[in-house]
């Protein structure tokens, strides 16, 4: 299964082949006897790369959840040993400012060395699906709170969402304003993935008022920068609203857009990994709500 899973990932033998530490026959050989054993191709292959077949497709979601079980087994029996080893994949997306993950991370390193960390910088979308998939083992994400089957949400943090503008803006001295208010108005705005821009995205739709995003970025500051120049306008949680610049914060009426809320994110069920429980151990009991 792991070599499956592997030489999906790379699309090619040779990489995966390379990535997993074998030959590539043997790899080759490994892959003809899974498919004899499901009765079915999992691979198109051709000179330049492969390709999941049907049966392939339907095979990885599982195949990943497989192998994050059996990984999961095999640190419970370190556990229970008294040990801690194994692999701990952290996401993460950028300024969330509520947890110094830095600092968690060498916590949980000088605690357990014997645990090999990985960590993602990524939007809370994406992240959520590797969260489903086994991919991660736990994630710093930004949601508006809704339930995710097969995940665990745990808050850490809730804000509600403002509008950032210039400050000669029209709106700039406006003790609240509606998403009415803002039609017309050009948006800077994150990447789509990003939690804070699929609240907006959603509270926008509800709505039914244009939310046109003529600049998209991927930082916090490069946004308020461009709000504070009026090249457009954004709806951001308190939280970053709050850091330094030359923007205006506005109040947004009450129930214009759902809040804003940090969790810490782990799967439920046997993909479970105890290396990610205690990592969410080290956090202060104030900070997680399960």
């Amino acid at each position: 299964m792991e070599h499956f899973v592997a030489v999906a990932e790379q699309k090619h033998f040779t990489r995966a082949a390379e990535a997993m530490s074998i030959s590539q026959s043997g790899l080759s050989a490994s892959i003809r006897a899974l498919e004899r054993e499901l009765r079915a191709s999992l691979f198109v292959r051709n000179t330049r790369s492969v390709e999941l077949t049907e049966a392939g497709r339907a095979l990885l979601c599982e195949g990943r959840r497989a192998l994050a079980a059996a990984e999961a087994a095999k640190d419970a029996v370190a556990a229970v040993q008294g040990l801690m080893r194994g692999h701990l994949t952290v996401g993460l997306e950028q300024c969330l400012g509520v947890v110094d993950v830095p600092a968690l991370l060498a916590k949980f390193r000088s605690a357990y060395p014997g645990v090999e960390i990985e960590v993602r910088q990524a939007g809370s979308t994406p992240m959520l699906d590797e969260l489903a998939s086994g991919r991660l083992d736990v994630a710093f994400v930004a949601t508006a709170g809704d339930p995710v089957d097969g995940l665990d949400l745990r808050p850490l943090s809730r804000e509600s969402m403002v509008l950032v503008c210039a400050p000669d803006h029209r709106l700039a001295k406006a003790s609240g304003v509606t998403l009415d208010d803002l039609a017309g108005e050009s948006f800077v705005d994150f990447d789509p993935t990003w939690g804070a821009r699929s609240i907006s995205d959603r509270a926008f739709a509800t709505a039914g008022v244009a939310h046109p995003v003529t600049i998209e970025v991927n930082d916090v500051h490069t946004l308020l920068a461009l709000v504070a120049h009026d090249l457009g306008v954004a709806l951001v949680p308190e939280r970053i609203a709050a850091k330094h610049g030359d923007h205006v914060t506005v109040r947004l009426a009450p129930g214009t857009a759902s809040d804003w809320q940090v969790s810490v994110a782990v799967p439920t069920g046997p993909a479970a990994s105890l290396a990610a429980d205690a990592l969410i151990g080290m956090l202060p009991t104030t900070a997680v709500h399960s």
